[in-house]
Formats: C-alpha cells, sequence, structure tokens
C-alpha cells in the first residue's frame, strides 16, 4: 500500500517555491532556474520512489524527511557547483550521484532506525565526500585543472548560509541589548564580543578567540570543524560566533591581532617531538584495518608518487624515507580521511 496522505508532487513544489527565496541575488535567471529545477526534480523523483516501493515500508514522517533531505542537499550543492565556475555541461552528473548518494544512505539510515542526528550527519558526510570525490574525477580526467578543483572543493553554501544565520541572530541580539540599556563588552581596540558567547572572562581570551576566527576564515571548512572539534564547547561556539560577524576584521586592531597569533603560536605544543618510525607505521596500518588497497589507492590518487611509496612501504611494515613531521602529517591526514 502506497505511504498514505504524502503527497510528494506538492511537497516538492513546496519545497522548490520555498527555495526561490533562498537563492543567492546574484545569480542570473539560467542559474536561478537550474537551483530550482534540480532541487525539483531530485524532490520529485526521490518522493516518487519512495511512494511507490512498497517494500521499502517507510512512513509518512519517513518520507517527508528523506524527501526534504534531498531537496536541501540538492539546493546547497547546486550552488556550490555554480559558485565553483566548473563547465555546466558536468553539473547534472555530479548532482544525480549526490542525490543518488542521499538516497540510498538515507534509506540504510532510516531502516537500521538510527537516531536522527547521526543520520543527517552520516548523510552530510557521504554527500561531501561523493562531491569531492566527483570533482576530482574531473581532474583525473584532465576535464578541469588543480586550481579549478581547489576551487570546487572550497564551495560550502551550507556553512555560508550558517554563517550569515549566525550574523542575523547576533544582529538581532545586539538591537534586543541595546534597547534594554545594555552594553556589549569590549575585546580590544574597538572589537566586539559577539551577541550569545558566554562570560569568557579577561579579554585577552576573547580577543584569542576573534583572532582564531579571522584565521579560521581563510581555512576550507572540514579543517576548521576538525579544531574546533577539540575546543571546549563554550570556547567553540564563541569563535563560531565570531566567524559570522561580517565587520570582525574591522573590529580587531591588525597590532593586536598580530600579536596574538604570535602568542599562540609560541604556546603551542612542540609537534613531533615523540613521533617515531614505527609509530608512524602503526597508525597508518590501522588505517587499512579499514580501507583495502583499491580504496586506498583512490584515496592517494592525487598525492605524489613519493607520499605513495611511503604509505604502501608503511603498510609493508618497512619505514621509506621521509622526514618524521612529514610522516606524521601523511598518516593524520589518512586517519582524518577514514
Amino acid at each position: 500500500m502506497a505511504i498514505q496522505g504524502f503527497d510528494y508532487k506538492g511537497f516538492a513544489q513546496n519545497l522548490a517555491q520555498q527555495a526561490l527565496e533562498l537563492i543567492p541575488k546574484d545569480f542570473n535567471d539560467n542559474q536561478k532556474n537550474y537551483v530550482a529545477n534540480t532541487l525539483l526534480n531530485f524532490a520529485t523523483v526521490a518522493g516518487q520512489a519512495l511512494y511507490d516501493d512498497e517494500s521499502l515500508g517507510f512512513n509518512l514522517d519517513q518520507a517527508v524527511m528523506i524527501t526534504q533531505i534531498i531537496a536541501e542537499w540538492s539546493f546547497h550543492k547546486s550552488v556550490d557547483l555554480i559558485r565553483s565556475g566548473i563547465p555546466q555541461q558536468y553539473w547534472d552528473p555530479i548532482m544525480q550521484k549526490i542525490a543518488y548518494t542521499i538516497f540510498e544512505i538515507a534509506k540504510n539510515a532510516f531502516h537500521q532506525n538510527l537516531p536522527q542526528d547521526q543520520c543527517l550527519q552520516l548523510i552530510e558526510h557521504h554527500v561531501k565526500k561523493t562531491y569531492l570525490d566527483c570533482i576530482a574525477e574531473l581532474k583525473d580526467k584532465n576535464l578541469i585543472d588543480e586550481g579549478l578543483m581547489e576551487r570546487a572543493a572550497s564551495q560550502s553554501n551550507i556553512d555560508a548560509m550558517m554563517q550569515q544565520q549566525a550574523a542575523a541572530e547576533q544582529a538581532q541580539a545586539q538591537e534586543q541589548s541595546v534597547s534594554q540599556g545594555q552594553g556589549m563588552p569590549p575585546v580590544q581596540s574597538g572589537a566586539q564580543m559577539p551577541a550569545g558567547v558566554a562570560p569568557l572572562g579577561a579579554d585577552a581570551k576573547v580577543l584569542k578567540l576573534a583572532t582564531l576566527a579571522m584565521l579560521f576564515r581563510k581555512m576550507r571548512q572540514e579543517k576548521v570543524q576538525t579544531i574546533l572539534n577539540k575546543f571546549n564547547p563554550d570556547d567553540a561556539q564563541s569563535v563560531i560566533k565570531f566567524m559570522g560577524m561580517p565587520d570582525l576584521d574591522s573590529k580587531v586592531d591588525p597590532g593586536a591581532a598580530l600579536r596574538c597569533l604570535q602568542e599562540i603560536k609560541t604556546n603551542l605544543p612542540k609537534a613531533n617531538q615523540n613521533v617515531t618510525p614505527s609509530k608512524v607505521i602503526s597508525k597508518i596500518q590501522n588505517v587499512a584495518q579499514y580501507l583495502d588497497k583499491s580504496q586506498m589507492e583512490h584515496t592517494l590518487r592525487l598525492e605524489r608518487t613519493k607520499v605513495k611509496r611511503f604509505v604502501f612501504s608503511a603498510l609493508e611494515g618497512e619505514y621509506y624515507d621521509m622526514p618524521p613531521k612529514v610522516a606524521n602529517i601523511i598518516a593524520t591526514h589518512l586517519e582524518d580521511s577514514v
């Protein structure tokens, strides 16, 4: 029996209509139409597949959730493709792979009754991986150059929208604060702590977090998130708030920021003091428990020959000549890719 009450066509059209208001204003008509039509097409196809396939056994809420997830990611990744500069003839194949990935991962996750947060995290991981793999494939086939591949890989509309939302919330909170006669505590040299940031004690610490936020803006979001995961939750939230401030650079004194960066660099623990060939080999062999040889080769396909030789030597228990610091970076990169 089909899913009762699931009007997938109407739902997909409603999602597409909502998306029209969120499409970047600087897009031309062709680009706007591509985003809206891509979302509508994939949401409709997914909704129909869920509606028609009785063997899936999903209820109304699950069907709506999966369709909405596909619609939202179709929106974000189509925007990313347009921003990337990749020629339009390659957009559809990439979006089709992403939509298929979402559908399959979502079906399996919901069938396993995973918690919703875990489902969303799993889907996000595979969406980003599929997107990056597709771009790397274009580079492997010499259809795009390395510069365009890197530009495309750095696009993340979902992160940009989250930062805009944080900035809007901050502006609203600041307005409420002013209307209530409350001042904003200074960071240093005219900088201000964004609304919603928990009190952090000394202004010096607030300045450090603001300075890190400026630095993180220039880094890939995946790397930033990896670093923030190691922060105290309150401090991480503060950094995210700062990153959402559109005029942060003008609020922090450049000289103070440079001194702060130097202090952070000075206080960083000395890396690789305990790095030994056996430890690096052990880290790489541990990764091999999760990736077979073909998967490892795929992960390393864009790396230099010397890096590949180092990794596959380590898998055999041999340490190919490589400076310990570089060796540890390679091993850590492989661990992060699993």
